[in-house]
């Protein structure tokens, strides 16, 4: 075989390998600072949601005045207000921004887990459901940790979710351009 499943020739995929050695090699390297310094870490991902969400408000409100009836400019305005306002607060206090993203984050695991329970139960005639169930579980009870251990862990969580992603991350494209060059 080859192609892969998007057209592109496999040996040009193949010839491209260094690229994803180069960029596992680099997230491995962010995920181990990261890693390093989980409380540093969580701001820094505090920071980068403020500015985006700062950015997103601005869009909105420059939005806002492009629309023509006065409910819809009402409307777009107060969610770019909304955006501006939640950006500030993240890059003026990252701290209680990082306590708040955590909780968010804790209610969010128990609800996803509470629905994976669910569709894996519901799956259960079929083969396999028990793994979406077992996920669930353990989306829900990771839900449960983060937030028995909320505010006290919310300068920790976020960098440590970030750290293990880049680790992954850097690992999967370290895999995936060592295995393509062969």
């Amino acid at each position: 075989m080859t192609e892969v499943s998007n057209g592109m020739p496999f040996s040009s995929l193949r010839s491209k390998w260094i690229w994803f050695v180069v960029l596992g090699v680099l997230l491995l390297a962010c995920g181990i600072i990261a890693a390093g310094n989980v409380a540093m870490a969580t701001v820094v991902s505090v920071f980068y949601v403020g500015i985006l969400m700062l950015a997103g408000g601005v869009i909105y409100l420059i939005h806002a005045f492009q629309v023509r009836s006065w409910e819809q400019v009402l409307f777009w305005a107060l969610s770019g207000v909304l955006y501006v306002l939640a950006g500030v607060f993240a890059l003026m206090n990252p701290i209680l921004a990082s306590a708040a993203l955590t909780l968010f984050l804790s209610i969010a695991l128990l609800i996803a887990g509470i629905f994976r329970v669910f569709i894996g139960w519901r799956m259960r005639p079929l083969k396999g459901w028990g793994w979406v169930l077992a996920s669930g579980l353990i989306t829900a009870l990771a839900g449960v940790v983060i937030y028995l251990g909320w505010p006290a862990n919310s300068l920790r969580i976020l960098g440590l979710f970030l750290a293990c992603d880049l680790l992954i991350q850097g690992w999967s494209m370290l895999a995936f351009g060592l295995a393509i060059r062969r």
